[in-house]
């Protein structure tokens, strides 16, 4: 269950031009076959002549699922890549990705690869839909942060390649914000000076979604799951509670009343709120408003650091890997020049908002501010469970939570019978 997509679903030709170049090792004419564009790709983006393929073209399908402009830059990227090498690499852009993948690979039906955050990796990897392709990768994942490098392999496998970082920061609307708050106190006072609720002003929209209220739960040092912990959940520690509690007291009651994240998502956009708190996905919908926002990290709270949690998306292989060799190299030539084309991802940053985890470029100066604010706020963060236990933590949490901020439940109370359904869900797998 991933806690981004929901949120996610709500370019051009000219980068295409500059990146059909960057695919690499060139093929002799006999090595064309019809469709290919006649030349192959190499790991590191370097052209390399050479007049033996290393085999057959191959044929490779990729599944994803991406707001229509990221759709359409990732469908010219494909036809880039389509364009210089001799592999033929074919796109689907499917809303209800997850469904057909757990229908499609068991069946052999599936693609090679797929675009998905890590968090799928422990799942798909122990119900046979992945494949460890460690030993056939030109590319090292030395190439890529230390993060980055943890998210593209689960139990020693390299599952997939990764392309870019996600997380939740402070966005402010430099119209109402000359500089983004240090700490939680200075955020509070701005918040204090706009929120107006009669006449539809707020300080904050904030949507209280499990994933966007992590980084307050591991503040104080708690933590809705850690699979390396002794009891790993620690939904009704005190430490985790401190943070639930800030959220409670401090931040919600600057918010609209509804916490879902449509208005949430609108009292910022419409210039009612000088702070938000979201994701990368949500800056093509703040700039199509006409809002100047600014990116940074989240602020400390007294005694505590925030530590949101932090995805990391990868072109996962797939089981279909291991059916044709061809068809297999199709689709690591293709996943290899992708993750590692600085070109692409400072197009990506650039135009989408993707925080780059090419180590090369993942500090660069040149990357636009709201991209490296957001790469502060990944900085602070804590990577995402890829444990498949945690698809069920998510439910239970998110509902104890809501019946603690509507007065139903007392919230110690809620969280220890949350723990309670979801180590029973955990009994039933």
């Amino acid at each position: 269950m991933d806690r981004r997509s929901a949120l996610k679903k709500f370019g051009g030709m000219a980068t295409v031009a500059a990146l059909a170049g960057c695919v690499g090792v060139q093929e002799s004419d006999s090595t064309q076959t019809s469709g290919d564009g006649g030349d192959s790709t190499d790991s590191g983006g370097d052209e390399t002549a050479t007049d033996t393929p290393a085999g057959p073209a191959g044929e490779a399908t990729l599944w994803y699922a991406r707001s229509d402009a990221e759709a359409k830059t990732l469908k010219d990227n494909i036809a880039a890549f389509n364009e210089e090498s001799r592999h033929a690499v074919e796109g689907s852009d499917l809303a209800d990705l997850q469904k057909k993948l757990t229908s499609a690979v068991p069946a052999g039906q599936g693609p090679q690869a797929f675009g998905w955050a890590h968090d799928l990796a422990g799942d798909y990897f122990e119900r046979g839909f992945l494949s460890d392709q460690s030993d056939q990768l030109d590319v090292s994942l030395d190439n890529f942060t230390e993060t980055a490098q943890a998210a593209a392999t689960y139990q020693d496998n390299t599952i997939g390649l990764p392309f870019s970082a996600e997380t939740v920061g402070l966005l402010y609307n430099k119209e109402m914000v000359d500089e983004p708050p240090e700490t939680l106190s200075e955020m509070k006072s701005i918040m204090d000076e706009y929120h107006d609720p009669d006449n539809n002003m707020y300080g904050l929209g904030y949507p209280l979604d499990a994933y966007f209220m992590s980084a307050w739960a591991h503040a104080f040092g708690g933590y809705y799951f850690d699979p390396s912990a002794e009891e790993p959940l620690g939904l009704s520690m005190s430490e985790t509670l401190d943070g639930f509690r800030l959220i409670i007291e401090d931040l919600f009651p600057y918010s609209p009343n509804d916490p879902a994240y449509g208005p949430q998502a609108a009292a910022f956009a419409d210039g009612n709120a000088p702070f938000a708190i979201n994701g990368p996905w949500y800056l093509g919908t703040v700039a199509d408003k006409g809002i100047d926002a600014g990116v940074s990290a989240l602020p400390a709270p007294e005694g505590g650091s925030p530590q949101p949690y932090t995805g990391i998306s990868l072109w996962y292989f797939t089981s279909q890997m291991d059916e044709n060799e061809a068809n297999a190299e199709a689709a690591r030539s293709f996943a290899e020049w992708y993750t590692t084309n600085e070109d692409l991802h400072l197009d990506l940053a650039e135009t989408h908002g993707f925080i780059p985890v090419l180590d090369s470029i993942a500090d660069d100066s040149d990357l636009p501010s709201k991209v490296q604010g957001f790469s502060q706020a990944v900085s602070q963060g804590r990577m995402l469970p890829a444990d498949p236990r945690m698809n069920q933590v998510w439910t239970p949490l998110e509902n104890a939570f809501t019946n603690a901020l509507n007065g139903d439940a007392e919230l110690e109370a809620a969280m220890t019978s949350a723990e309670e359904e979801i180590r029973s869900k955990w009994n039933q797998s």
